[in-house]
């Protein structure tokens, strides 16, 4: 493991090694046990998409691990001006000793690992966001215990969240089933993917997705960057909600999560957002633990 660039590039064992650690870090955090591995080293944060827990989960994380986190807007960087990419790459590995990038294109973060010469972390495309699946993943087995016999359930669209957890729930040996509107759904990469597993099911119905759901997770409806289309989002994605009714679908003991920000009424219901706000808000934690895991395994 060079990158974390996609939840394709992963192997089970890389995925539950990941997990591992971001348990022990975990631990070791909240008895105050310190952990400097990252003593001496650098991360650059490129974001050209705005954040709130990326940004505060990986500097707090670079800080807590000894290392030095360094915040780099694309209003500060020549790649906002036209730079190549692969100039940026080039220059920053002879400063820094990892890049985390939050983005639009996933070229972008597959160039920088091409051209560059240290680890590159990707902290969000419009086509996968492996960070956040991987925080899923470790809150999922903390409530959970395991993966073994779950079957976990996305409703809504078919965007860079639902490609990170079809991709990741899969490998580890979950069952999984997608609910997203017809012009909706999730490309064909993650779908040719997901059809070699007998236990992946996407259809349009939300109603039989959630059928006996350990694990009911969703996504706004229009993400960042899709503003202009929030109206015509909103219609398509009607029904597209977890609420009461589809709750008594899933198992009695079903968890709810969701990677926030949350639009309350709209993808989830106020009351069912509430009622799994505990696993939510862990879930959210665990993006700092099992990013610091990550850059130890990157970087360390």
């Amino acid at each position: 493991m060079k990158h974390l660039l996609k939840m394709l590039d992963l192997t089970a064992q890389e995925i539950t090694d990941i997990l591992d650690l971001a348990d022990q870090l975990k631990y070791e955090l909240k008895h105050g046990i310190p952990h400097p591995h990252l003593k001496g080293k650098t991360l650059g944060m490129i974001f050209q998409k705005a954040s709130t827990r990326t940004r505060v989960s990986f500097e707090t994380g670079m800080y807590q691990l000894g290392g030095y986190p360094l915040f780099l807007s694309s209003n500060d960087l020549q790649i906002g001006r036209g730079e190549p990419v692969q100039d940026t790459a080039r220059v920053l590995s002879r400063y820094l000793s990892g890049i985390m990038i939050r983005t639009f294109e996933q070229s972008e973060v597959e160039a920088l690992a091409e051209y560059g010469s240290i680890p590159i972390i990707n902290g969000l495309t419009d086509f996968c966001h492996p960070c956040q699946v991987l925080a899923d993943l470790m809150t999922i087995r903390e409530f959970k215990g395991s993966f073994d016999g779950l079957k976990m359930c996305f409703i809504g669209d078919g965007n860079n969240m639902a490609n990170s957890l079809i991709v990741g729930c899969l490998k580890v040996g979950m069952a999984v089933s997608v609910a997203c509107p017809d012009d909706y759904q999730p490309p064909k990469e993650i779908l040719d993917f997901a059809n070699q597993y007998d236990c992946f099911e996407l259809t349009n119905s939300p109603a039989k997705a959630a059928e006996n759901a350990d694990v009911l997770i969703t996504d706004v409806w229009a993400s960042m960057g899709q503003e202009g289309e929030a109206e015509k989002r909103k219609k398509a994605f009607a029904g597209y909600q977890i609420n009461d009714e589809l709750m008594s679908l899933a198992k009695s003991d079903a968890m709810v999560l969701h990677c926030l920000p949350a639009h309350r009424e709209e993808e989830i219901t106020e009351k069912v957002f509430e009622a799994h706000a505990k696993e939510i808000f862990e879930e959210a934690e665990n993006r700092l633990h099992a990013q610091k895991a990550v850059m130890v395994k990157l970087m360390a």
